[in-house]
């Protein structure tokens, strides 16, 4: 298969590529990669399809700042919802026109098992993905298969912020779960790895 990873330069990003490399054919995209895009600018995203033909992408490029709601101007709540939720969903329908027949499109949303100050956003916008992979699901044409999965706190993460990593799930094991809804049969579902 060939696959677009977005992200593919990030913790996850890099263990996802590990994960689907040894199977699969690559086009990283990141700041540092020859192929580059920018959620938030939808031209980009139309113009990683312009020059090939893949056979799914995954985006592990999305992120929500933890800020608190009484802090957020309008224009950080616009801007933070364009870089993870509108961006992936302008994603998604990119690559519903241009990827081959039977081909997946796997997103990134978030959890946390319990609220956390600053993270009201964030809960919108992983919430607001789970919707839309569920429902887009019955839209999508020509077999294709749309999913999510959904990290809490990585182990490693933790770990660089200072903090006990093993409240988090090992990166190797969220990879997998990209992996697997990559190569699976699955289709609009989203996956909490453990």
């Amino acid at each position: 298969m060939k696959i677009i990873l977005l992200g593919a330069s990030g913790l996850v990003g890099r263990a996802v590529a590990a994960a689907l490399a040894p199977r699969h054919e690559l086009v990283p995209v990141s700041r540092k990669s020859d192929t580059k895009a920018d959620l938030t600018d939808p031209a980009s995203l139309g113009a990683l399809f312009e020059n090939t033909t893949a056979d799914a992408v995954v985006c592990c490029a999305a992120n929500v700042p933890l800020r608190p709601l009484a802090d957020l101007t309008e224009d950080q709540v616009l801007e933070d919802l364009h870089g993870k939720l509108l961006g992936q969903v302008a994603l998604a329908r990119r690559a519903a026109a241009h990827l081959a027949d039977g081909g997946s499109i796997t997103l990134t949303a978030g959890t946390f098992t319990e609220p956390i100050p600053g993270s009201s956003l964030g809960a919108l916008a992983n919430a607001g993905l789970a919707g839309f992979v569920r429902s887009a699901a019955t839209d999508l044409p020509r077999g294709l298969r749309i999913n999510a999965v959904s990290p809490g706190w990585i182990s490693e993460t933790l770990e660089a912020m200072g903090e006990d990593g093993s409240s988090g799930t090992p990166v190797a094991r969220v990879a997998a779960a990209y992996a697997g809804l990559v190569e699976g049969t699955a289709q609009g579902t989203t996956v909490i790895p453990q």
